[in-house]
Parts: C-alpha cells; structure tokens; sequence
C-alpha cells in the first residue's frame, strides 16, 4: 500500500505546511493512529522478528520529494509531556544521514492561539547527539527526550539551530504540540539525487508503533470492506471476506490466503 524532510535550511518552510496537512487528530496512546504522506510505503520484513515497517523516500527526479509518517496527537498535549521520543531506523546502503535528514519534527503552538508556530527539528545521526548513522543497517536513534540530546528550535520565537534539550524544555515545555512525524526530504543534499530510510519500531512515550497489519479478532471486522485492511496472525492478508471469517472461525487454524 504506497501512500505516497530535515529539509535543506531553505526548504523548511515549504514542508512545514505539507506537515500541518498531514497531521492528524487521533491521540499517540493508540499505536494504529499514524498515517504515511509524500512518498511513503509499507515494506516487508521490518526489524528484527517484525514483519513490516515503513520506506521513506525523497528523490529530486519525483515528486513530491519527500516521504514522512504523521503521528495523532492528543489535544492538549504539551512539549513537556513527550517523555520518549525514538525509532529503529536503516538507511539505504547508498544513502546517509544528510541535509537534516531522516529526523523527527514536532509542531510547536508556542502563543496557544491553535496555530503551529513552527517546528522543534530531531534529526537521526550525530546532528541531534545520536550515534553515526550505519548505511544500510538497523540501529537506534536512542532517546532523542532526554538530557544530552541536541534540538533545532531555530524556528521558535527564542530558539537555537542547536538547543541542549533540558534547555528546550525550559523554553518550550508549556507549549501545545500540534504534530509529531517523521521526515525523509534531503535528496538535493545526496551524491545521486536520492534518499531513503526505513522505519520502524517507534516509541513514543509508552506506545510502540510496529505499523503491523491489525490482526483480525472477530467475523464482524471482516464484513463491509473490513477484510481488506486485516491479517492473520502471521501477517498474511486475505483475499476475500470468507478468508478473513474462516481465519476467525477456525480460531486461527485456517491463515489468509493473500500475500
């Protein structure tokens, strides 16, 4: 299913609205509320014993250029009450962590006006204080929420390209967030015009976004269409409603006989 950054300093702006667009009004204690935007899709395996995670793409020759994940969000959630922020994440064995790219960007409301004033940048690598980034191999980007990690708040009244976090907080703790995603948009920064990553495994305070098929727990889940976005324990898809119902039936005996 193909849905289709940190952008350069320049394109900052340009993808703050694609951001704001993107974002969505469910709340991050639910591990299904995200959705892909730009050029993002759904890959197989994922990381470790997960069987699907999320491609992010940014490619000068195709548009839009930029592929993200958007986060619900809570209405009323505050800077200061994200606590954990982090993902498993690979880059493309011909690609690197560049131009502010993969990164997380959280909206910042900092007047409470419901307005997004700008964003708090949290780019994977060594930008943010994180470790290297490895081409083409799973890693961490450990806790970006914590102290001795970097921020960008450059685009907040008061802040910084690179802000210590406990000074971040200090500044911005009390202001509303209105998205929270994750952003591949640095093609124009790479050698031949591209960049990708994969994502995965992302924990955001105590909810763990797997981007896992649901798996399908009653008939009536299967009915109008329902069959369609479901799977089997193992993460097959079915081909039809009666494949999904049998798999219910059978108390999983009976798997999905799509891909």
């Amino acid at each position: 299913m193909k849905i289709q950054n940190k952008l350069g300093v320049g394109g900052a702006a340009f993808l703050s609205g694609a951001l704001l667009m993107a974002s969505v009004a469910f709340a991050i204690h639910s591990p299904e509320h995200y959705s892909l935007f730009g050029d993002a899709s759904y890959v197989s395996p994922g990381n470790a014993s997960s069987s699907r995670a999320v491609h992010l793409q940014s490619s000068t020759s195709t548009t839009p250029g930029y592929g993200g994940i958007s986060y619900g969000v809570e209405a009323g959630t505050t800077f200061a009450s994200l606590t954990t922020l982090s993902s498993d994440f690979r880059v493309d064995a011909d690609d690197s962590c560049v131009g502010g790219s993969p990164r997380f960007s959280i909206g910042i409301d900092t007047d409470g006006n419901g307005t997004r004033d700008g964003s708090i940048f949290l780019y994977f690598g060594i930008d943010s204080a994180g470790a290297p980034c490895i081409p083409g191999t799973w890693q961490n980007t450990g806790d970006f929420l914590e102290a001795g990690r970097l921020v960008d708040s450059s685009q907040l009244p008061g802040g910084n390209f690179y802000d210590p976090y406990d000074l971040a907080l200090a500044k911005y703790g009390t202001s509303t967030v209105t998205s929270i995603s994750a952003v591949v948009d640095a093609s124009w920064a790479a050698i031949d015009g591209e960049q990708g990553t994969d994502i995965d495994n992302t924990l955001i305070n105590t909810t763990l976004f797997t981007y896992e098929v649901p798996v399908a727990a009653n008939k009536d889940e299967c009915k109008n269409g329902g069959w369609m976005t479901l799977a089997d324990d193992q993460g097959h898809s079915f081909k039809n409603q009666g494949d999904c119902v049998s798999f219910v039936a059978s108390q999983g005996k009976n798997k999905g006989s799509g891909n």
